[in-house]
């Protein structure tokens, strides 16, 4: 009887602790949106065309302790994204373009957000992305 009560004891501490630290991630009722928009370069660096970027690949990172993302999408054929069902919190929205002068021939193009309410729509606008 003295153990089971100890254990019961302990799985509601656990559960309490655990249910009132809520980090960023899915779980939640915000959102962030945006669109990605390339621009296609020639070889003097004067942009020659723009269009959607359909079929992107865009990352999001969960908080700030680390930089491996936790959650991709891919860009629809008018270049729109969304990341649905987040929690409160610090989240880093970033996009590959290309880059002649690194050597992967890629750099990031990154956001930081901050949500702050729990239904929270935040709308990053128009990224705009290097195409070669």
């Amino acid at each position: 009887m003295k153990n089971g009560l100890l254990l019961l004891l302990s799985i509601v501490v656990l559960s309490v602790s655990t249910s009132c630290n809520k980090v960023e991630g899915s779980g939640g009722g915000a959102t962030i949106k945006g669109l990605i928009q390339e621009q296609k370069y020639n070889a003097l660096g004067n942009i020659i065309a723009e269009y959607p970027g359909s079929d992107v690949d865009v990352y999001l990172i969960y908080g700030t302790a680390d930089q491996f993302y936790d959650e991709d999408v891919k860009t629809s054929y008018d270049g729109s994204f969304v990341f649905n069902y987040l929690q409160k919190g610090t989240y880093t929205v970033f996009v590959y373009e290309d880059d002649a002068t690194q050597p992967s021939g890629k750099n990031v193009v990154k956001q930081t957000i901050e949500i702050t309410e729990k239904d929270q729509v935040i709308d990053l606008g128009t990224i705009n992305t290097r195409k070669i």
